[in-house]
């Protein structure tokens, strides 16, 4: 049985956390498709029905200006509301990455305004993956936010591991916490809690939680709030709200996806500690890679084609990465400046996978958020069916084409050292 009209609509600020809520929901047995962007009105993607108990809004706005990020996820609502959608989530990273002049905050307050809402949590705890709150800190592992790496962020450095204050300086209206002593005491006292933060005019509360069975108790306290807002983890509890009112059936298909055969590639332009590690691990087998350098890319070196050369010379996955230290990074930003920098890789990459799908390449594993979204449109993907789990955070994909491509599209943040090589092997055919 396929539910005709979504129940769920979500809006993610990047392409890897679209996929990382995308897997949540379909773990918890709601079929799911990934929208690459809005679909333009007027054609056929803009004007179908979707047939998927959830539809996830991929957006490339976590880093864009704060108005052009409100633009774009009033634009996803409006379409969302078309479809059918009974209550709605807007995604961010679980490292709440943003500055003091958004996006996170006037992305919320403009979704709240559009719904006719005065209320909702902010939660981006997802413990599987070491984040968790308390008292409104944030913690990654055993270390606070601005102590685990994410202080140097190169677009989004978070200094404060206090979301309250962090949420405060971006926000207009009235910013609160939903303590953890509350939320332990189980959804009918977190709903109280959630009365009185509104009676007292909180706009906007940030949501301890610690362990997946808190996110479950916010999923069934918040069930009749029309916005949601968190990291993945949030959206943990809100299928069974579905399941209870008799609008969403158990499902055991809700993951399958067909298989894709074909060459792979790895794409990777994040520099998070994590990608860092699987770069390394990758090199250390011997694995062909072949490092992309954005100082030879600003000076107009053939290095994409370069890396199609060396793809073209093995019969076996290659990495091809940008991904490197801190210090690295910092001193090709110095260079050549943040933005461009970071744009000159993303469309490096972008280019060379575009090259590859035209040569045959199936199976595509990208690493980074912003990476992921720079290749996906450079691939024309404009939907995607949400398969298996790979890692926490990171589930297989399918585009939904004649000819489909499989793709992992990871955070930087995300997955073990050896994860380049089990996606390859998730997505299918011969490595």
């Amino acid at each position: 049985m396929m539910t005709h009209t979504p129940l769920l609509g979500c809006i993610a600020d990047d392409f890897t956390g679209a996929t990382d809520l995308a897997n949540t929901l379909v773990r918890n047995g709601m079929r799911t498709v990934q929208t690459i962007g809005v679909p333009p009105s007027g054609t056929a993607s803009g004007t179908a029905k979707v047939e998927a108990d959830a539809i996830v809004v991929a957006l490339k706005s976590r880093t864009i200006p704060a108005a052009e990020a409100v633009a774009q996820s009033l634009a996803a609502l409006q379409w969302l509301r078309t479809q059918g959608c009974r209550q709605f989530v807007f995604k961010y990273c679980s490292t709440f990455d943003s500055t003091d002049a958004g996006n996170i905050g006037p992305v919320a307050e403009a979704l709240l305004d559009a719904l006719g809402s005065d209320f909702t949590i902010a939660c981006p705890a997802f413990p599987e993956n070491g984040r968790t709150l308390f008292r409104g800190y944030l913690f990654v592992a055993d270390a606070l936010l601005n102590e685990s790496g994410m202080e140097h962020h190169p677009l989004t450095p978070m200094t404060d591991a206090n979301l309250v204050r962090v949420l405060r300086r971006q926000s207009l209206g009235k910013v609160g916490l939903l303590r953890y002593d509350t939320v332990a005491r189980g959804a009918g006292e977190t709903r109280a809690r959630i009365g009185a933060l509104r009676g007292e005019g909180v706009r906007l509360a940030i949501a301890d939680a610690v362990s997946d069975a808190d996110l479950f108790t916010l999923g069934e306290a918040c069930a009749d709030l029309p916005l949601i807002t968190g990291g993945s983890g949030i959206a943990l509890g809100l299928p069974e709200n579905f399941r209870r009112a008799g609008l969403l059936p158990q499902r055991s298909d809700a993951a399958e996806v067909p298989a894709v055969n074909g060459h792979g590639v790895v794409l990777a332009g994040s520099a998070s500690r994590a990608t860092n590690g699987q770069v390394a691990h990758w090199i250390a087998q011997k694995r062909p890679a072949l490092r992309i350098d954005p100082l030879r890319l600003a000076r107009g070196e053939a290095v994409v084609d370069e890396a199609l050369a060396f793809a073209a010379d093995h019969d076996q996955p290659v990495l091809l990465y940008a991904t490197a230290t801190p210090d690295q990074v910092k001193a090709v930003q110095t260079e050549l400046g943040v933005a461009r920098a970071g744009h000159l890789v993303e469309q490096a990459l972008a280019g060379i996978a575009a090259a590859l799908k035209a040569r045959g390449t199936r199976r595509f594993v990208v690493a980074g958020g912003e990476t992921s979204g720079a290749v996906v449109q450079a691939l024309g993907v404009q939907a995607l069916r949400i398969g298996t789990q790979i890692a926490p955070g990171v589930p297989a994909t399918v585009t939904l084409d004649d000819a489909p491509l499989a793709l992992a599209l990871k955070s930087g943040n995300f997955g073990g050292e050896d994860f380049f090589d089990v996606a390859l092997r998730q997505l299918g055919g011969a490595q």
